[in-house]
């Protein structure tokens, strides 16, 4: 019964739709023909006024579904695709406001949906469900977390499961709940790991039942999607990991990177044992900021990952692999069991992006990071093609890379989007100024191109109408 459950549910998913966070599979390709020139008054078919949030918008029944901050309350939106015409809106519970960082959002995971329901989630909250309609199926509430960064990973369905990475600095855990329930069928401590922002992949073997891909700080796990149980591992990741793998065929292709890790001879860091024998003033086994040498005080507070005031043995095995963390682009072949770090192909370690997923396309993967450097790599290989600037966007960069009909779309934070062929040897096309900042990855559908920034959602197409406004109206409190 549950193999029939597999093969038919996807099915719910019409081939327009844009159900997740980088579309279908997560791959952030969709064929089809996009304007190369648009603006702010060019090519918009409408454009509708949002609170501000980084979530991601998807596309599901005629609907685009996105998430955002609007004052102290938590939203999920929903749009009429062809108009921009606001349908309804919900507010989550809040009891909390979680630390943040300044480029993140308390609205910044991207919804995810099955074809029949919306699923979201709030790092203040935990999940919610919503039919089309915008009524309330069931609602999980999750947290306190501690990640000093606020969350940041996105839900995905697959096979009737809702499931969701909650990486942190103390019980990290990988989570599936029943779609239709909202009870839990599993959840997987992940004590390897420590704060990160993973958007986990599938992949489903040849001869074997699905898999999820879910890296992290440090490692990256393989597991069961059915029971949740681990199936092998492999080392090699920077501190902090964002994003998701792309997964095609039997290889998986992860960006990993954070402050300290492009380091080439790493500094070496003593054992817990040999730093407790020259720094334990007073013998009982941990440190305090009073016993660290004067180059650790000021790394007390990332060190005390449970914030006691002591760094203990766990504390400091974790700020080891943070000194020695290695930056990198790998590939690595899938379908192995235990320790499968030998099974990695090549690695990159030059030019490595911070928040944006990789684009694989056109057999050519694309990295964009800060400063506009975009390389194009090789993906049997590692091989670089062509490393450069987009010198109109020497910008920061948090929108992952989007393909459609040979042509790449780039967004920056300060909303330029570069607009590319999808060549190794690529050269760029346009550069559009929409003026506002841009944190979303876009998505896509046949012959439009949504882009949300801090203030708006774009549907662009070919030759579209002068822009028309879709701002959301107000909705009475007795359906928020």
């Amino acid at each position: 019964m549950k193999w029939v459950v597999a093969l038919v549910f996807p099915v719910l998913i019409l081939a327009a739709d844009w159900p997740r966070f980088r579309g279908p599979d997560g791959k952030g390709v969709v064929e089809t023909n996009l304007p190369v020139q648009f603006g702010t008054s060019q090519n918009v078919n409408w454009k509708a006024t949002l609170p501000p949030g980084h979530s991601s918008p998807i596309l599901v029944g005629g609907r685009i579904v996105l998430t955002a901050e609007d004052g102290p309350s938590l939203v999920t939106i929903a749009l009429d695709q062809k108009t921009g015409k606001e349908l309804w809106r919900r507010t989550a519970p809040r009891t909390r406001r979680e630390s943040m960082q300044e480029s993140n959002s308390h609205a910044s995971p991207t919804p995810a949906s099955d074809g029949t329901q919306v699923y979201v989630f709030f790092g203040d909250f935990g999940l919610l469900a919503y039919d089309l309609a915008g009524t309330e199926r069931w609602r999980f509430p999750l947290g306190p977390f501690n990640n000093a960064n606020g969350h940041g990973s996105s839900p995905i369905v697959v096979n009737g499961l809702v499931i969701l990475v909650c990486d942190q600095d103390t019980d990290s855990f990988l989570l599936a709940v029943d779609a239709a329930t909202g009870q839990i069928r599993w959840k997987t401590p992940r004590p390897e790991t420590t704060r990160g922002y993973a958007t986990p992949a599938v992949y489903t073997p040849k001869n074997g039942p699905a898999q999820l891909i879910v890296p992290g700080a440090f490692v990256i796990c393989g597991y069961s999607l059915e029971t949740g149980g681990k199936l092998w591992w492999a080392t090699g990741l920077g501190w902090q990991y964002k994003g998701t793998p792309i997964v095609e065929g039997d290889t998986a292709y992860i960006n990993s990177w954070e402050i300290g890790g492009d380091t080439l001879d790493p500094p070496r860091v003593p054992t817990f044992a040999q730093a407790l024998k020259r720094l334990d003033k007073n013998g009982d086994g941990a440190l305090t900021m009073e016993e660290l040498d004067n180059e650790l005080v000021s790394h007390f507070y990332a060190i005390d990952l449970n914030f006691n005031g002591r760094i203990e043995e766990r504390d400091w095995e974790f700020h080891r692999l943070r000194q020695t963390a290695q930056n990198s682009m790998f590939a690595i072949r899938l379908g192995g069991k235990g320790d499968i770090t030998s099974r990695v192909v090549w690695r990159f370690r030059r030019g490595i992006p911070n928040v944006p997923t990789p684009l694989l396309y056109k057999r050519t993967l694309f990295l964009i990071r800060a400063g506009g450097i975009l390389t194009t790599l090789d993906p049997s290989n590692g091989e670089v093609f062509k490393q450069g600037r987009l010198t109109a966007a020497l910008d920061d960069y948090y929108s992952s890379p989007v393909g459609a009909g040979g042509k790449v779309y780039i967004v920056s934070q300060s909303c330029k989007v570069s607009v590319l062929e999808a060549k190794a040897d690529w050269k760029v096309l346009a550069t559009n100024d929409l003026d506002d900042q841009c944190y979303a990855t876009p998505a896509i559908d046949a012959g439009h191109l949504y882009v949300r920034t801090k203030t708006a959602l774009y549907d662009f197409a070919v030759s579209a109408e002068p822009p028309q406004q879709g701002k959301p109206t107000s909705v009475p409190a007795s359906r928020q």
